[in-house]
């Protein structure tokens, strides 16, 4: 596992958790990762976090990134970048409308005081079958999405 990702993540994790009362979800292959134990040499980290920091809170929440040394390189995508990792953000209300996920019941890590969701495997199988059918994913990461639904399957299986 590619520890220093993870630690950057579990810092903002730690900030989100104390300046916003935010426990975000580590989403994507990190989480998956985290998960599994299976190496993915993630690139980035994908985090959800509730709609309202993307919308009316945005400028607070910008702000607050940008004061811990983030830089915004994309706003479409709330994406930053510190010490060479990119994470960007996303609504969390989205898994359910996306991939039908019961918002309630994703459960939450606590890893040395920082809380944050992560996916079980079943969750993360049906975002990896919805996100295998859009357009974007299936040119450009079809088999990274495919290999992981087969290896979600097969782990299923045990």
């Amino acid at each position: 596992m590619n520890q220093t990702i993870f630690n950057s993540f579990i810092n903002t994790a730690h900030k989100l958790n104390k300046d916003f009362h935010i426990t975000p979800l580590l989403y994507g292959s990190l989480g998956l990762e985290i998960l599994t134990g299976i190496e993915f040499s993630p690139e980035d980290i994908d985090v959800l976090i509730p709609e309202v920091f993307l919308a009316s809170q945005w400028d607070e929440f910008k702000t607050k990134m940008e004061s811990d040394g983030y830089q915004l390189i994309n706003l479409e995508e709330h994406e930053f970048v510190k010490d060479n990792y990119r994470i960007a953000f996303a609504r969390f209300e989205e898994l359910r409308e996306f991939a039908g996920i019961d918002l309630e019941a994703i459960e939450i890590v606590n890893h040395e005081g920082t809380c944050y969701k992560l996916l079980n495997l079943e969750q993360y199988l049906k975002v990896y079958k919805r996100s295998s059918m859009d357009g974007y994913r299936k040119t450009k990461k079809n088999d990274k999405d495919a290999n992981k639904i087969h290896l979600i399957e097969t782990l299923l299986k045990k």
